[in-house]
Order: C-alpha cells, then sequence, then structure tokens
C-alpha cells in the first residue's frame, strides 16, 4: 500500500503542479482507486504521446513527399505554385477538399471512384435502412392506432357493462323493496283479518263465515267446477252418436243424472253459503 500510495503522491503533485492537492481519506480503498485511475491517465498520456509522434512522423513524410513532387514539376514542367493561376490554385484546394472528405489515401482517379462508390454504397444501405424503419414505423402507427380504437372500444363497453349493473343494482333494490313492502302489507292483512275474525267471532258471527271458512267453500266451489267439465264434454260427445238410439239414450240419461247431481250439490252449497251470508 506504501508503494501505491507514493506513486498516487507523484501523480497528483503532477497533476496539480503548484495547487494545492484537495484532502482525501486515506485508505486502502481510496489508495487502490486513485492508483488505478494514475495508471489509467498515464497510459492515456503515453498513447497521446506515440499518436502525436506518429502524426509528426506522417507530417513529415508528406511534407517530404509534398517537396519531392515540386521539384519534379518544377524540373520536369517548370510548375511551382507561385506560378499557378487562381484558377489552378482553387482546382487544386477543390481537390485535395474533396480527397479529404472522401478520406481517400491519395488524389489519385482510381482512389476517388473506390471512394464514392463506398460512399453509394454506404448511402444506399442508409436509404434501404430508412426505407425500412418507415415501413416498421408505419406498421408501428397502425397497431397503435389499432391498440388505441380496443381501448376506446372496451372503455365504452365497460361503460356500458357499469350503467347496466347499476341500472340491474337499483332494479333488484327495487323489487327487493317490493318484496318486502308486500310482505309487510300481507302480514298487516293477516292481522287485521284474524282480529276483525276474532271480533267478529265475539260478537257471535257463525265460525263459517270466517274468511278462513269461505276461503275453504270457495276452494270446493271451483274443484266442483273442473269436475263439471268432463262430465259434460262427455255428454256432448254422446249427443253426437247416431246409432244404437236405445243405447245412446240409456249413456245419456245416467250422463244427465250426473250432471244433475253435480249441479244439485253445487247449487245446495251457493245457497248454504248465500243463507250464510244473509
Amino acid at each position: 500500500m506504501e508503494e501505491k500510495l507514493e506513486r498516487v503522491t507523484l501523480w497528483l503533485k503532477k497533476k496539480y503542479g503548484n495547487e494545492p492537492i484537495p484532502e482525501y481519506k486515506v485508505n486502502e480503498g481510496t489508495v487502490d482507486t486513485l492508483y488505478d485511475l494514475a495508471e489509467c491517465d498515464e497510459a492515456r498520456e503515453k498513447n497521446l504521446s506515440l499518436l502525436v509522434g506518429d502524426m509528426k512522423q506522417m507530417a513529415a513524410e508528406y511534407e517530404a513527399k509534398a517537396k519531392y513532387l515540386e521539384s519534379i514539376l518544377g524540373e520536369s514542367l517548370h510548375l511551382s505554385p507561385s506560378s499557378l493561376s487562381s484558377e489552378a490554385v482553387s482546382d487544386l484546394n477543390i481537390l485535395v477538399d474533396s480527397a479529404m472528405t472522401l478520406d481517400t489515401k491519395d488524389t489519385s482517379l482510381t482512389s476517388f471512384f473506390v471512394a464514392i462508390n463506398d460512399v453509394t454504397l454506404e448511402l444506399y444501405t442508409t436509404e434501404s435502412k430508412n426505407k425500412e424503419m418507415e415501413q416498421e414505423l408505419i406498421q408501428m402507427k397502425k397497431k397503435l392506432i389499432k391498440a388505441l380504437l380496443m381501448e376506446k372500444r372496451l372503455d365504452e363497453d365497460i361503460k356500458k357493462a357499469e350503467e347496466i349493473l347499476e341500472l340491474e343494482k337499483y332494479r333488484e333494490e327495487s323489487h327487493s323493496w317490493k318484496l318486502k313492502f308486500i310482505a309487510s302489507k300481507s302480514e298487516e292483512l293477516k292481522v287485521n283479518i284474524k282480529a276483525a275474525e276474532e271480533q267478529l267471532t265475539a260478537t257471535g258471527l257463525d265460525q263459517s263465515l270466517t274468511h278462513e271458512s269461505l276461503f275453504t267453500l270457495s276452494q270446493g266451489v271451483a274443484r266442483m267446477k273442473e269436475e263439471m267439465v268432463p262430465v259434460k264434454k262427455e255428454l256432448e260427445a254422446y249427443c253426437d252418436l247416431a246409432p244404437n238410439p236405445t243405447l245412446a239414450q240409456v249413456k245419456i240419461e245416467e250422463v244427465k243424472r250426473e250432471l244433475e247431481a253435480l249441479e244439485a250439490e253445487f247449487s245446495e252449497c251457493i245457497e248454504g253459503l248465500t243463507l250464510e251470508m244473509a
């Protein structure tokens, strides 16, 4: 740790120079972190130094090559930068700018063609990707619109369902209230009827005229009416018979007697009910 701390201290002094070094907590974790930063910083400075050296070397090589080409042009064609017209200088500048823009290794026609082909291919690839992205964007927009419409329909359905549930809830509450009201009134009527019957009984009224007795009697009358229906139908069937008049007459008489007996019983019930009511 002492060796790392010494190296960190030297690195901080180098970085801050004459300025005071900020205080920091000296522990193993802090020293390790600063040591790693010092190594990274020194490695970066070393790489930058190497890069600067390479750039200087390349610049020297280009300068030497430029002087060589300049001497060739001067000796063979008697051309120099000072002897060129402004138009020629402008063309040369355009040529240099184009070479730098296209990142060609030189200004030869072949290098320009290769660079232009590469740029064209890259442009075509980019346009193809843009078209694919546009299609994907269109599909995504369609899906989004579809999802939004579906969400809207779902919201509407949920709202309708809530309204229906609210209405059903109101109907159920109303129906429940009505049933409770009817049950309450029914119990109240039963109590009132029982009280009235007890009061009438106390005054000497016949028990046969109570509500229960009258209800039982009305049920008996209704049952007799139902029993008379098939007898009447049987009588009508015998009335339509043509052959064997004697036998038919006997059957008709039997049915008539049965019907008369039922009618007599029914009449007695009615008369008894009338007398009791009087």
